[in-house]
């Protein structure tokens, strides 16, 4: 409509203008609210309150050191909000234009109040105490109950409010039913954050408990009420029962409201949550008429947002979990009254909807009842009389559960020879053929789970050429990312068996792709998922063949192509870039040679990450690691043709790590990872690359010299990685290039001081072959402030090759403890307890997830990257574990001693001067790690040549 584009206008305007530039427009709207009382303004008033929560939504996920403004407004416009809400919400205000503006408020309400409870006045004023005092947060409950509790009377009873929508789809749109959408909603959002004050921040504590104690018991009332509108037969929209639903599942966890609820447990069980997990009419329509998109309505990752089902079936499995004793012999007792009454009834009076709702239930429950002794035991027996015979049903939806029930319960122990896990192999192994396309996805899905079943390997291998094709003719069908993650699973698993399918899997995979990727165009999000899923599994194709590198270069034909495409169309297919990048890393790393083909590849990384792809960093590293290591003639010659001119290869690498470490926008892991690319071209082009010593000095140490006081050391340690590998490259010129800028003194200092920081093998290993270098050069040669500093460098390089011994000799002993450790059987729980019912509910995920939620508000950054599944910190492990070049090959200890007694021999005095002024630890520590380099030596010497 006119009026929601003129909303957006406004929003983006005030992105860019509001406040500063705008500083008149809150005044303007407030003025227009402040005329409610006047109905011939009523439509001013609605769109100044549409403006504002405009405005509003702006703040809502920002953290709280940037939602001053936000602050402000909730001060100037309650005081103005609070009346009108009491006003639209009373009991005797029926128009749609109460609906309408109520709903406007209590969005704004919404996004005011969704991650923190605005403080009062700032400017000394008492017009709007802070939301966080109980006593102003009451006339706001009260508003919410009064709308949820509004009755909604059918058109035909001609009571008020009138005229309701008499279709579903109108009704989910009526103003009234929206309005109490958005009360129950707040008000699950508020018991979320402060239901169970122990999750809560200290400083709405008091709020917190008013709420648990006093809000949270009051709320629901209506919200049961509300609950039993459908038993009752009367309407309720699937958005407000699911919220209801939801707000229910809150509250079984607190305590004061658990004892409301208890009592009228069946009533939940039964009348509201049973009949709400059972399929619908239309869902059975849908199933027969519409496969496709009941397809994609089960798969939807928006379910969890807006379907009742699922947040039925939450709930039942929240109550099993957590008040346990007083669910879950009930429930299952109902549960398998209801299978054994299906069994007993005559085909023709069967009741099969109820027994899917009833199996969905057992399914929903899976977790429990396998950790629990008293119930695994019978499920064979469940599975064996109530899901095999459904998987020959005449019954769709039924051999779509069965299918269903195998993921849910594929761990199962089996009692008898493994007949029935054979048996039940071969029925999903039909199924993948059955007429209807949701019973193909879900045998497809189940084939994943059952493939890990002891004695299932047997039973699949000899059809594995069948299996395979009957999943690229569904595939064919229908674009399903977890069809196609079920087929990466099962190439995973045979992944020594898949190299004769190989080539004709890629072909496959790579046609499919091909299918997806253009459905994902026309906005097909199913098909752009499962496109990126073809890729995956790709990847695992690759990863399966990788000790028959041979075989990669049939492949690249195929791959090659696919991945330029990717790489090559300005961000168009960036979705799927980290998939191609991943293909790429398997191409280049695991074939001895690149070929011209692959080669291709290169510039398009550099112009991806310069033009469309900056944040991708990450992944393009091992790949270029791969070019530079495999081919550093090629590399090193190399140019590419860009629109500025031909560019050499190796200033396209320059670029890349100058581009990184010294934008402000890197993470540091950013920053670590574009270094990395330094070492490779120090490692892999020895003698080559003179001319780039100040480039990569100038870029290192200004990193240094940037993180110099950073807390967490990492970045210090990567650069003293690219130091160390320069040192060992030439160490002579590396110390010219230190001496040149009048660093050496600091940069050794500071790299002596975080010695004891450094404690990963590769760091390490290149701080000793790095320091040792040195000793190569003779002392008269080395700069004055090196030359008294050789003492304390042999020290610190002896401490250091020390510890990389004694862990390479503790490596076994550890690996051994830990396997130990995993086999350790930690017990069972074999009570349905759970919590009683004077307990409130403690959960670690939970608490957890509040803990990191409320800490964010010592940051400045978004929140809505960290609700959008973003990293919180960037103090992670770095990647240096999957680093590999020439120096791996270089044993260091063998190095230290074969240069330390180099040293002695060429300038014998000057060395027996250092040793002198050595501590009596070091000259020991050194004496024995020159024994154990003669021994290891020796033993290899002792070893038959390959």
């Amino acid at each position: 409509s006119i009026r929601d584009l003129m909303a957006e206008t406004l929003h983006h305007i005030a992105i860019h203008d509001f406040p500063d530039k705008w500083p008149y427009l809150i005044p303007t709207l407030l003025q227009t609210i402040s005329q409610s009382s006047d109905p011939s303004q009523a439509l001013r008033v609605h769109n100044a309150l549409l403006a504002l929560r405009k405005i509003c939504k702006r703040y809502e996920y920002k953290s709280r050191e940037q939602r001053g403004p936000l602050n402000d407004i909730v001060v100037k416009s309650f005081p103005l909000l609070l009346p009108l809400a009491q006003r639209l919400s009373d009991a005797n205000e029926h128009s749609l234009e109460a609906a309408l503006m109520l709903k406007q408020i209590l969005k704004i309400f919404w996004s005011s109040t969704q991650f923190y409870l605005p403080g009062g006045s700032t400017d000394g004023s008492t017009a709007s105490p802070g939301l966080a005092n109980p006593e102003s947060m009451q006339p706001w409950f009260e508003i919410l109950r009064a709308v949820l509790s509004k009755p909604l009377p059918e058109a035909s009873t001609g009571l008020e409010p009138q005229n309701q929508p008499t279709t579903v789809e109108e009704r989910n749109q009526w103003p009234w039913w929206k309005v109490k959408k958005w009360a129950v909603q707040i008000m699950s959002r508020l018991f979320s954050r402060y239901g169970i004050p122990s999750y809560a921040e200290e400083e709405v504590q008091e709020f917190a408990k008013h709420f648990s104690q006093n809000v949270a018991t009051q709320f629901l009332a209506p919200v049961c009420e509300t609950l039993n509108l459908r038993p009752s037969g009367q309407f309720c929209t699937d958005r407000v029962l699911h919220l209801c639903l939801t707000y229910v599942d809150l509250a079984v966890e607190l305590a004061p409201t658990y004892k409301m609820l208890k009592p009228h447990m069946d009533f939940l069980l039964y009348k509201v949550c049973f009949p709400t997990i059972c399929l619908t009419q239309e869902d059975i329509e849908l199933f027969e008429n519409d496969p496709h998109e009941f397809v994609h309505l089960q798969n939807s990752p928006l379910a969890d947002f807006y379907d009742p089902r699922l947040s039925a079936i939450t709930l039942v499995t929240d109550l099993v979990k957590h008040r346990g004793q007083d669910v879950t012999q009930p429930l299952l007792g109902f549960l398998t009254e209801i299978l054994h009454r299906y069994n007993a009834t005559e085909d023709s009076a069967k009741n099969h909807v109820e027994k899917d709702g009833a199996l969905l239930c057992f399914g929903s429950l899976s977790q429990f009842l396998l950790s629990k002794k008293k119930y695994s035991a019978e499920l064979e027996g469940l599975l064996v009389n109530c899901v095999f015979p459904d998987f020959n049903s005449p019954v769709g939806f039924l051999r779509c559960r069965a299918c269903w029930m195998v993921q849910r319960f594929s761990t199962v122990n089996w009692s008898d020879d493994g007949s029935n896990l054979r048996n039940l192999i071969q029925l999903v192994l039909q199924r993948l053929s059955d007429p209807a396309l949701p019973v193909q996805i879900e045998a497809s899905k189940a084939l994943r789970f059952l493939i890990e079943a002891e004695g299932a390997e047997q039973t699949l291998l000899p059809v594995l050429p069948q299996i395979l094709t009957e999943y690229f003719r569904i595939m064919n069908e229908i674009g399903n990312d977890e069809v196609v993650a079920a087929l990466q699973v099962i190439i995973d698993k045979f992944g020594d068996h898949i190299t004769p399918h190989a080539v004709a899997l890629v072909e496959q995979l790579s046609n499919a792709f091909s299918t997806y990727c253009n459905a994902g165009e026309d906005d097909d999000d199913d098909a752009a998922m499962a496109a990126a899923q073809c890729l995956e599994c790709i990847a695992t194709v690759l990863k399966g063949i990788c000790g028959q590198p041979i075989i990669y270069k049939t492949l690249e034909p195929l791959l090659v192509p696919l991945v330029i495409k990717i790489l090559g169309n300005d961000g168009e297919y960036i979705e799927y870039l980290e998939c191609a990048l991943d293909i790429l890393t398997f191409l280049t790393y695991f074939q001895d040679e690149i070929s011209p083909g692959l080669w291709q590849a290169f510039p398009l990384i550099y112009i991806a990450y310069d033009q469309w792809a900056y944040d991708y960093l990450n992944l393009m590293v091992p790949p270029l690691q791969s070019f530079i290591g495999k081919a550093p003639s090629v590399f090193l010659t190399g140019f590419a043709p860009l629109p500025e001119g031909n560019v050499s290869y190796i200033d396209l690498v320059f670029s890349m790590v100058a581009k990184t470490v010294t934008n402000d926008r890197s993470s540091e892991g950013e920053c670590r990872q574009a270094l990395s690319l330094f070492m490779s071209i120090l490692h892999n082009c020895p003698n080559q690359v003179d001319a780039y010593l100040p480039v990569i000095n100038e870029i290192s140490l200004g990193k240094l010299g940037q993180q110099v006081n950073a807390d967490v050391p990492l970045t210090r340690i990567a650069v003293y990685q690219v130091l160390g590998s320069a040192l060992y490259y030439n160490p002579n010129l590396e110390l010219m290039e230190l001496e040149k800028r009048g660093v050496t003194q600091q940069v050794f200092s500071k790299w002596m001081k975080d010695i004891d920081t450094i404690d990963r093998w590769l760091p390490r290993k290149l701080t000793v072959l790095g320091l040792t270098a040195i000793l190569i050069l003779p002392t008269p040669s080395l700069p004055a402030s090196i030359s008294s500093f050789i003492p304390q460098l042999i020290a610190s390089v002896v401490k250091m090759a020390e510890a990389m011994k004694e862990d390479t000799e503790k490596a076994e002993t550890e690996a051994e403890d830990d396997r130990l450790e995993e086999e350790q059987d930690d017990g069972e729980d074999d009570d349905d307890e759970g919590f009683g019912e004077d307990e409130d509910v403690t959960n670690e995920v939970d608490d957890a997830y509040n803990k990191a939620l409320n800490g964010m508000s010592g940051y400045g950054d978004d929140m809505a990257a960290f609700l959008m599944g973003g990293d919180w910190d960037d103090d992670g492990d770095d990647f240096d574990e999957s680093f590999q070049s020439p120096l791996d090959q270089v044993d260091e200890l063998l190095y230290l001693n074969d240069t330390l007694k180099g040293a002695f021999q060429r300038e014998p005095e000057t060395y027996n001067q250092i040793q002198s002024a050595l501590p009596p630890e070091v000259v020991n520590a050194c004496q024995k790690l020159f024994a154990a380099a003669d021994a290891a030596r020796a033993q290899s010497a002792q070893k038959p040549a390959n």
